[in-house]
């Protein structure tokens, strides 16, 4: 079975990841290989025609290939919150916060996740066309294999963007080689009101294998949750996974990643999150209609978000 991540080189997907590559999926009996897929709309895509069994993606970028969530279900979330950052240039003086610092510049983003940075814009009154911002593709991000907050990260280095709006990876590299400067971090608190429930990680799959296999989407659920659990007790266990997927200045970045953001681990998906998405869907024109619950999450596995979790790497056993 496989299972498609739009960035791998990150903590925004890192549970799915981390329950492969440290034995949890498989000691749920699930044979789960997990690979990169971008942009997300391509594993959302791919997930549509069969040709993947999961996505670990953001929630609301189902609906690139599943209009109005039909034949899409979102198993579980990987962490709580819209979890990208808006980082700019160090010599722009941009303060934490300072969001009219966007006025005139070059903000580089990825398909689908640009979204949440034109809303919370918006919802700051500042006009894309008024206020000369320009959201683009990051220079050098369209190859197969990239990785995206890294290249963003690298491009702002170059000077050939002013800011961009990606991952903790690509922020936290940009930070410590003294190129960039954060000025919003949503899940931490800052932006407009209501935009830390525009999106969220989640775990996704289809209808199809959930009516054909709803053992499949359990054991995937609890495989989740039991990693979200052992990197909350251990972070250090995701230096294990970094070192086999990242080269090394970032596999020993990710573990200090993980610290911070295991306060968010919670596989449990809240209706204000799923009323948040439905919200922010609608005013980027992708939804036409507010979505009830049940037409988001496969509420049948509600339960196993709050079912005792054995935690304990199964590597270490």
């Amino acid at each position: 079975m496989k299972l498609v991540v739009p960035d791998l080189i990150s903590n925004s997907y890192f549970p799915v990841v981390a329950a492969a590559d440290l034995g949890f999926f498989r000691r749920e009996g699930l044979e789960l290989d997990v690979e990169l897929l971008f942009p997300v709309s391509e594993a959302y895509q791919s997930l549509k025609a069969g040709s993947v069994d999961f996505v670990g993606g953001s929630a609301h970028s189902a609906l690139a290939a599943f209009p109005g969530f039909a034949g899409v279900k979102l198993l579980a979330a990987q962490a709580q919150g819209m979890y990208w950052f808006l980082v700019m240039r160090t010599d722009i003086g941009a303060r934490r916060g300072q969001i009219e610092c966007v006025r005139g510049r070059t903000i580089g983003a990825a398909p689908w996740v640009e979204m949440g940075l034109r809303a919370l814009l918006a919802q700051a009154r500042i006009d894309l066309a008024r206020d000369q911002v320009k959201i683009v593709p990051v220079p050098g991000s369209q190859g197969a294999g990239v990785n995206f907050g890294v290249t963003a990260a690298k491009a702002l280095e170059e000077g050939r963007i002013d800011g961009f709006w990606a991952n903790g990876m690509g922020t936290e590299v940009a930070v410590r080689r003294g190129v960039g400067t954060v000025v919003l971090d949503v899940r931490r608190g800052d932006g407009p009101k209501g935009c830390f429930d525009y999106t969220f990680s989640a775990l996704a799959t289809s209808e199809k294998l959930i009516a054909q296999s709803p053992q499949i989407a359990a054991a995937a659920i609890r495989a989740l949750r039991a990693t979200q659990a052992a990197l909350a007790n251990d972070p250090g266990l995701a230096t294990e996974v970094g070192r086999k997927r990242f080269p090394p200045s970032e596999a020993e970045l990710i573990a200090e990643l993980i610290r911070r953001d295991a306060p968010y681990y919670s596989a449990a998906i809240a209706s204000s999150a799923v009323s948040g998405m439905s919200r922010f869907a609608r005013a980027m024109g992708i939804l036409d209609r507010e979505l009830n619950y049940e037409q988001v999450v496969a509420s049948e596995f509600i339960p196993l978000w709050n079912e005792p979790v054995a935690a304990a790497w199964p590597g270490g056993s």
